[in-house]
């Protein structure tokens, strides 16, 4: 991304930024200078833009990602009694958007060390009789198993696609955002189509979709623009629902810069590649998701490390710190958080990994310089911790 002016920040890395370019900006200065800011014409527009990326019948925009879980909990009217299954080693929307429609999650397990998308296996043991839906993350943006899908099929359960991280994502089923009955995507600022917030449902089902976007606005039966146009004059509530409406700025940034999500992932896939390539010679911390089907084209939405047994992940990160170099944890398990402690759960392997987690810089207009600068002080950070040495600095051979 191009264009843009940062905003002062404390790291020589980020975890995470945001270049808007400047056709995303001057689309917004479109919105603005219209006068009409809240959801309208340029929020159908995007609806159409994103289902058609995607490759669904029907898109329905809303406020953000966990807005567009919700929807989809109430779409499937997933209530008292039911419950989620889903990863615990996911963000915790998911979770709460269970507990807040009186549901209960229940927790699957990852893979392994290797894969930090869901266990197909463990899926298949935590569905019982009360599992109404399961919540499939797309972690990283890496596709999750299929075998998960065809675990939940089997049940008779709905599947939903947790799609945060996967936008342009796809694997042996099609696009992520097509393998289930309804998928949820989001477009905070640190996500690969970064809107500062907002999210989409996608989905083939006219219901879901005809559903989703009524409660997405109080369940009204029209609009604000609608009646602003003059297509209705007033409205009836069927349904109770919520205010999780997208505004038109938001929309527009995202049509604008959703013809360009392509090559930035692309990107993102080149520098993943550059810190794979450079942490083969660095002991104590390896990348997952090294081997991937063929057929499959992951969204690469972050960086994630696992480290070796016994390293002390706070150490690593505060080497890192040091040098002015931003990490994070994707995730603590949810199942290890208090609101959400004693639920039913299947996470042994996600238990031995917790501790071990560590997320790296990744963003489009990351430099390959930074990418060697970051691994460099990843490898004193874990010399330092006694398990491994410092590698020879010269890289001067590797492209991005």
């Amino acid at each position: 991304m191009t264009g843009g002016t940062p905003i002062a920040a404390p790291w020589r890395v980020p975890l995470s930024d945001v270049r808007l370019p400047e056709r995303a900006i001057a689309a917004a200065g479109e919105v603005l200078a219209s006068g009409w800011l809240s959801s309208g014409p340029r929020v159908s527009a995007f609806e159409s833009d994103v289902a058609a990326y995607v490759g669904t019948r029907h898109a329905v925009a809303c406020s953000s990602g966990t807005a567009a879980l919700e929807l989809a909990y109430a779409a499937l009217d997933i209530g008292a009694g039911d419950e989620v299954v889903m990863p615990s080693l996911t963000f915790v929307a998911g979770a709460n958007a269970a507990c807040l429609r009186g549901a209960r999650p229940v927790f699957a397990d990852v893979i392994g060390a290797d894969d930090l998308t869901v266990d197909p296996d463990s899926l298949a043991r935590c569905i019982g009789p009360r599992t109404k839906a399961v919540v499939l993350m797309h972690y990283g943006g890496y596709p999750c198993r299929p075998e998960a899908v065809a675990a939940a099929r089997e049940r008779g359960v709905a599947v939903i696609e947790d799609a945060a991280h996967a936008l342009g994502a796809a694997g042996a089923p099609g696009s992520c955002g097509t393998w289930g009955d309804v998928a949820c995507f989001s477009f905070f600022a640190n996500k690969n189509l970064p809107l500062g917030e907002g999210g989409v449902l996608t989905t083939d089902d006219a219901e879901i979709a005809e559903t989703a976007l009524r409660l997405r606005s109080h369940g009204m039966t029209s609009v604000t623009w609608e009646r602003h146009t003059g297509q209705a004059s007033a409205y009836d509530v069927p349904r109770p629902g919520f205010n999780m409406r997208l505004g038109e700025v938001a929309a527009a940034m995202g049509s604008a810069m959703l013809p360009e999500l392509d090559r930035w992932n692309q990107h993102r896939g080149e520098l993943t590649a550059r810190y794979r390539s450079l942490l083969a010679d660095v002991e104590g911390a390896t990348m997952p998701f090294a081997a991937r089907p063929a057929e499959e084209r992951p969204a690469f939405h972050i960086a994630p490390l696992v480290l070796g047994e016994g390293v002390d992940r706070a150490h690593v990160a505060q080497a890192l710190r040091e040098r002015r170099i931003q990490t994070s944890v994707h995730y603590p398990p949810t199942h290890s958080l208090s609101a959400h402690a004693g639920a039913r759960s299947d996470v042994e392997r996600t238990d031995a990994l917790a501790s071990r987690l560590l997320t790296l810089p990744l963003y489009p207009h990351l430099e390959p310089t930074q990418v060697d600068e970051v691994v460099d002080a990843l490898s004193a950070g874990l010399g330092g911790d006694g398990r491994a040495e410092p590698r020879p600095a010269a890289r001067a051979s590797l492209r991005p």
